[in-house]
């Protein structure tokens, strides 16, 4: 038997990854990838190493000839603060980064956007029939959390077609990266975002307001205040995070939803399904396709020992879809699935996503009101897709209304 190699770079993959992952949880679900990271793809071992606690820090990671060597060439130039958000460290830090964040995203802050959401749905809605349709992405999957996560932070008005070429190429350093020129791009986008969130936080100082960037340059916990460099990391991660993954959301669930028809006729004939169709949008076509872990000593994992010092890729998407879980329908989308809630695309444990709430309330408001208002949408061309490995999305899903 040849065993199936962890491979996001073969003909399809952006496409249609999930093929290949069901030979990977077949095949060898522990992988010792030679490239110097080990890939787990199946729902139980994938969540045991969430919920672990297993550091995320890369300092732990022992050096790898391919990896270093990338990182050598393309100068090592990354931001200066690089590694300080609550994503890239372990408790305390962690603990105390979190809650001090916390402390002011919450539930209550998050329910107060419904009406500003619908709002945005609704304006974007109107252009789509105005232009008799046009690409999802581009109309609302793109601007509707882009405007959200900009309006809750208080964000000055910046140059947002930038702003966006520069997070879509900073999240590329969430994958694998053996292209010396892409690695550079990748550290020029984080020194130049690092600066312009600087710039943004220095004018907030000047300028405080009811919004969630002041809150966050007040915030205390436990006598505790973030460090400069560390709320400009965890600004940086709100930003990015609280656009890029609720896009693929949008434009993946979108997709999901007009490519199945009897399911599309089942929302629209009771648009209160729109919450538990968001969770089964989540599980079927996970907008994070991976999630990281490091170990510090040698960890049990299926029949193999992963040792000290590796990079894990915990693979989310196809621990969302292993039939060992969910059954013999796991790669059906069917937004009647009782238990879709247990997908993984937020991860899970202490590094659970703390922007859940928020990424659930537009997908929510955003498929309630596509189908009350646009009943008869269908795609009307090709979708394309973004081409990244763990942030991976439909870019343009053309619908005609």
């Amino acid at each position: 038997m040849t065993t199936a190699l962890f491979n996001p770079f073969a003909p399809g993959f952006d496409a249609d990854p999930y093929p290949h992952y069901a030979q990977l949880r077949d095949d060898d679900p522990v992988q010792d990838h030679p490239m110097g990271f080990w890939v787990v793809s199946r729902h139980a071992d994938v969540t045991a190493l969430l919920r672990s606690d297993l550091s995320v820090e890369q300092r732990h990671v022992l050096p790898h000839p391919v990896r270093d060597a990338v990182r050598e060439a393309s100068g090592g130039t990354l931001a200066p603060g690089r590694g300080l958000s609550m994503l890239d460290r372990d408790a305390p830090d962690h603990t105390r980064l979190r809650g001090l964040v916390q402390k002011v995203f919450t539930v209550r802050a998050i329910s107060a956007l419904e009406p500003s959401i619908t709002a945005l749905v609704d304006a974007a809605l109107d252009d789509l029939v105005a232009d008799g349709g046009g690409d999802l992405v581009e109309k609302l999957a793109f601007p509707l959390p882009f405007a959200v996560i900009s309006d809750m932070l208080g964000m000055p008005p910046t140059d947002s077609d930038r702003l966006r070429e520069l997070t879509g190429t900073l999240v590329r350093g969430l994958e694998p990266v053996a292209d010396v020129e892409l690695a550079k791009r990748i550290a020029a986008a984080d020194r130049e975002l690092w600066a312009l969130t600087a710039e943004a936080i220095a004018w907030k100082r000047a300028n405080p307001a009811d919004d969630l960037l002041t809150a966050l340059i007040q915030a205390e916990h436990d006598g505790s205040a973030l460090t400069e460099d560390e709320l400009v990391a965890q600004v940086v991660l709100l930003y990015v995070a609280g656009h890029e993954t609720t896009v693929n959301l949008i434009s993946n669930g979108a997709v999901a939803l007009l490519r199945h028809p009897e399911q599309h006729a089942a929302l629209r004939a009771d648009p209160g399904l729109a919450a538990g169709a968001v969770e089964e949008m989540l599980r079927y076509d996970s907008p994070v396709q991976n999630s990281r872990r490091v170990t510090t000593a040698p960890v049990r994992v299926g029949d193999h020992e992963v040792p000290a010092g590796t990079f894990v890729i915990c693979n989310l998407a196809s621990a969302n879809r292993d039939p060992r879980f969910w059954g013999a329908d796991a790669d059906e989308f069917r937004i009647d699935r009782p238990n879709a809630r247990h997908h993984v695309s937020f991860g899970a444990g202490p590094h659970h996503c703390l922007g859940a709430a928020l990424a659930r309330l537009e997908g929510r408001v955003a498929f309630e009101r596509i189908v009350r208002r646009l009943p008869d949408l269908a795609l009307a061309g090709e979708v394309a897709w973004n081409g990244r490995i763990n942030l991976r999305g439909a870019s343009r899903v053309p619908v005609a209304v």
